[in-house]
């Protein structure tokens, strides 16, 4: 079996190690951080991404590490509730739908890929060179070394993308708003609870999974002016200069922002690209076909690629260009139906004006009261459901030597 170096141990790459390990290939992950991704932010795992964490023997161990989010509370500039919704309805989430945190995945997936995986952290690609029957790959930090196959699991600002692909520029294309999260102090107190504070055109949130010392805070807004991507204390100068004036409590969380240990802040984006492989280098998740945050899909992309990428491949038998093709027939549709979802939950994430802000919080004050508010909530999950459900996950098994 082919020797495969994997670029990002985050939810994809490690999803990707796992199954291809169980069809007997030789994996090496390379990721830039020192050790396996700690922290994030809540994340989705819906339809049939639940299949594939069930088929890992996972299913259990993401259910009991669920956020349990009980309610999601939306305040005016004085810090007066004008709105609230359950948690479930706030997420999309409905039925078997799970809510995780990032690092909590992460290390799941990192403890059933197991010792058969190779790690090399704290390096990166830096350059590719393909032959006909190999990638001799160069390494920021250390020597030179040669597999059968790359494939990039490294973001949305994949470098192995870039190298094998071209310009960053070509294929990430962004929806008009930035997002920043990062750790805050709790000093809400606030217990498996959202708060939200909408102001025309931005909207500032705060959650905590569970009464803690932290939670998280959250930045939507308009995509800003151009930017320095490696340059944290600009990004934060940015944010604070944005928010400034803002009500309820921004001008808190932005002072807890300049000692953020996580403080993260990007184009709300998505990638859009017409192969997802190039001799024997692919991509899988988010260097793939991001769906963004504002889909809610971007995990459940990334455990169904990688299943599906690891199978074909071990159904080609040694054939990577047929079992590329093969990858890229089947997760395509998929892929693009929950890129559609984007826009749509975009416009619910941040209204344009304070007459919207009036009418959404008046709508949720009457909905639990509407004869028609079941139609009302099939609106909103019910283009999600069929969008998470839009392939159907089958067994691939390894041809007999």
């Amino acid at each position: 079996m082919a020797n495969i170096l994997i670029s990002g141990a985050s939810v994809a790459g490690l999803t990707l190690a796992f199954w291809l390990r169980e069809h007997g290939f030789a994996v090496t992950v390379v990721e830039r951080a020192p050790s396996p991704r700690d922290g994030g932010y809540k994340i989705d795992i819906r339809g049939a991404a639940l299949d594939v964490a069930a088929r890992m023997g996972l299913l259990d161990e993401v259910r009991r590490h669920s956020t349990d989010m009980r309610v999601a509370r939306f305040v005016d500039a004085r810090g007066r509730q004008i709105g609230t919704m359950s948690a479930q309805l706030f997420g999309g989430r409905e039925g078997d739908d799970v809510e995780i945190m990032r690092g909590d995945l992460t290390r799941l997936l990192h403890t059933a890929a197991g010792d058969g995986v190779e790690y090399v952290f704290d390096d990166s690609i830096t350059a590719l060179r393909e032959t006909p029957e190999s990638v001799e790959v160069a390494f920021a930090n250390g020597p030179a070394r040669t597999f059968d196959l790359v494939v990039g699991a490294d973001g949305l600002h994949s470098t192995v993308r870039a190298l094998a692909f071209g310009e960053e520029s070509r294929f990430v294309h962004d929806l008009g708003h930035h997002i920043s999260i990062f750790t805050v102090p709790n000093h809400l107190g606030l217990d498996r609870t959202e708060m939200m504070y909408p102001a025309p055109g931005k909207s500032t949130g705060m959650y905590s999974t569970r009464r803690g010392d932290d939670a998280k805070a959250i930045f939507l807004f308009p995509s800003p002016v151009e930017y320095d991507r490696r340059d944290a204390v600009q990004q934060k100068k940015l944010l604070a200069d944005l928010f400034s004036g803002q009500g309820w409590e921004v001008p808190r969380l932005l002072d807890a922002m300049w000692d953020a240990p996580d403080f993260y802040l990007d184009s709300i984006s998505q990638v859009r690209m017409d192969r997802w492989s190039s001799g024997r280098v692919a991509l899988v998740g988010d260097a793939a076909y991001a769906a963004s945050p504002a889909s809610g899909q971007g995990t459940s992309l990334a455990l169904v690629g990688a299943y599906v990428l690891a199978g074909c491949l071990a159904e080609a038998a040694g054939d990577h260009a047929a079992g590329f093709a093969a990858y890229e027939r089947e997760m395509r549709h998929f892929a693009e139906e929950n890129q559609k979802l984007a826009a749509n939950n975009l416009k619910g994430m941040v209204l344009k004006s304070a007459a919207q802000i009036r009418f959404q919080m008046l709508m949720l004050r009457l909905m639990p009261h509407l004869p028609g508010k079941d139609r009302m909530i099939e609106r909103v999950t019910g283009p999600i459901r069929r969008a998470a459900t839009a392939i159907t996950i089958r067994d691939y098994r390894t041809p007999v030597s």
